[in-house]
């Protein structure tokens, strides 16, 4: 059986247009109206119609005032039930908290996802004055630390693949980003002035799971405090993060590959 035969097979129309509303959400912050939804996926509004009501009634969707339909927090909610997911942020959590907490800073930790950096865990240290990610946060990866983090250590073929699935941008963004990888694989961190916020200073390290593959990465926005709250210099902040990073990995099975 050829592979468009078997394509045939097992095609699933109505499936395939609720996926279809669900990922064009997803890049839509503002969301979109029925009749926008229907031309971009070249549908009829009443195709689009059905399918709104049921992933309406699921959870997935919601109908704005303004007659617009934007994604719900369901499937970032289903995200965070999935088992490796759940795993890393219950294993990261008080560790973030507690080093959060001891520096007076804030962080955030997050992975790859359909090309872009999504912060699954954010923590705010105690002092009234915070720089902090939003959890659930989609960020092309050419503009974060935590980006440049979670490709260093990729081959050829998943770097390309990575950067083919990013965000389109220009080929001077994409060559910059490529560069900047092998120093961040030598150092074993990624520390540069943050590309959209003046003032902030990022740290970024890695969390290894048992095989050597880097699954996530674990942020500090570092800011000077002028009112002197700031008690940890960056480079005290950044050897604290990396001895953090170290034990989150060490306990989700990756002893073996940092010690070898």
């Amino acid at each position: 059986m050829s592979d468009t035969e078997d394509d045939d097979k097992y095609r699933a129309p109505a499936l395939s247009k609720g996926l279809d509303i669900l990922e064009l959400l997803a890049s839509e912050p503002d969301g979109l109206s029925q009749a926008e939804i229907a031309k971009t996926l070249g549908r009829t509004t009443s195709e689009i119609f059905r399918m709104l009501m049921v992933l309406r009634k699921r959870g997935y969707v919601r109908l704005e005032d303004s007659d617009r339909y934007s994604l719900t927090t369901m499937l970032f909610e289903m995200a965070h039930r999935h088992p490796p997911i759940r795993r890393l942020t219950s294993i990261s959590g008080k560790a973030m908290q507690a080093l959060a907490d001891r520096i007076n800073q804030s962080m955030h930790m997050g992975i790859l996802h359909s090309g872009r950096f999504l912060v699954i865990a954010q923590v705010d240290c105690p002092d009234n004055n915070v720089t902090s990610v939003r959890l659930g946060a989609n960020i092309p990866i050419f503009d974060t630390a935590s980006g440049r983090v979670l490709a260093a250590w990729m081959d050829e073929a998943q770097l390309d693949a990575l950067i083919a699935s990013a965000d389109a941008t220009d080929e001077a963004t994409r060559q910059a980003f490529r560069a900047d990888l092998a120093e961040v694989r030598a150092k074993g961190y990624c520390e540069n002035d943050s590309l959209t916020i003046a003032g902030v200073r990022n740290i970024s390290a890695p969390i290894f799971d048992f095989s050597g593959k880097v699954v996530a990465a674990v942020t500090i926005p570092f800011i000077r405090r002028l009112s002197g709250t700031s008690i940890a210099p960056v480079e005290d902040c950044r050897d604290e993060l990396l001895a953090m990073c170290r034990d989150i990995s060490r306990r989700l099975g990756a002893g073996a590959y940092l010690d070898a």
